[in-house]
């Protein structure tokens, strides 16, 4: 835990960190007494960092009854995909529009760190630099909207890479760089065309790689009703 990191924000941190990383899988039982014990915290900070995951869509609450790692199956993807593609063309079209030398730096250092964790073969890292540049391309789009409407599917969109890092890294590289290229040149079509193209590419796979990490028919409730426990030994502070 960081030194003046609330309880909170650790098991908010540590519990995120293990959904992106699929630790904790789809459709998964949160049991919160053995997360709690897991953590070294106790549960008023453990439950106020599930209601974060789950303004994330990264957690379920089911009232009265429990927590469960959200479904993730190939209809949710699906739909992660529909709102995906018109948006992220969208946010590329604004920002090569509104792109000037300055605010470049921001979405040109994400690229520069996609291409180190691409050459450093690290899958994780893989992951949240591609998440990172796509979120810095909304972020030049200088659309407050369009932001808030992205913001709370930052975390689906990086869980997604996490769980589809089988996917060539080199090729969804490649296709930021020209990203970037169209974007930095002013070329607002030729941009959204890209992102959409790019955004679209990745839809057949990680639709198909969805059906094996979860199931479609998750029912939360059935879910959060089971009494299963993991085991542990450490005792909760806080």
């Amino acid at each position: 835990m960081d030194t003046g990191e609330s309880l909170r924000d650790y098991a908010y941190r540590s519990v995120r960190a293990r959904i992106l990383s699929a630790a904790l899988k789809p459709g998964e039982r949160l049991v919160e007494r053995d997360l709690a014990a897991e953590l070294g915290v106790s549960r008023i900070p453990l439950r106020e960092a599930l209601r974060m995951l789950a303004s994330e869509g990264l957690v379920v609450l089911v009232p009265g009854k429990g927590a469960l790692v959200a479904p993730f199956g190939p209809q949710d993807v699906t739909d992660l995909f529909d709102v995906r593609e018109v948006l992220e063309s969208l946010a590329a079209r604004l920002a090569a529009e509104r792109a000037t030398e300055t605010t470049l730096k921001p979405l040109s250092d994400s690229l520069l760190e996609a291409r180190a964790a691409t050459q450093a073969d690290d899958p994780q890292r893989i992951a949240a630099a591609n998440a990172a540049f796509h979120a810095e391309v909304v972020a030049l789009a200088g659309n407050p909207l369009l932001a808030a409407i992205m913001t709370p599917l930052a975390a689906r969109v990086e869980w997604l890479f996490r769980l589809t890092a089988s996917r060539d890294p080199h090729e969804q590289c490649a296709e930021h760089e020209a990203i970037y290229q169209l974007i930095a040149s002013g070329n607002g079509a030729a941009a959204a065309a890209a992102a959409f193209a790019h955004t679209a590419s990745g839809r057949g796979e990680s639709v198909a790689l969805a059906s094996e990490w979860t199931s479609e028919a998750v029912d939360p409730e059935a879910v959060a009703r089971t009494r299963r426990r993991r085991t542990t030994a450490a005792e909760p502070r806080g």
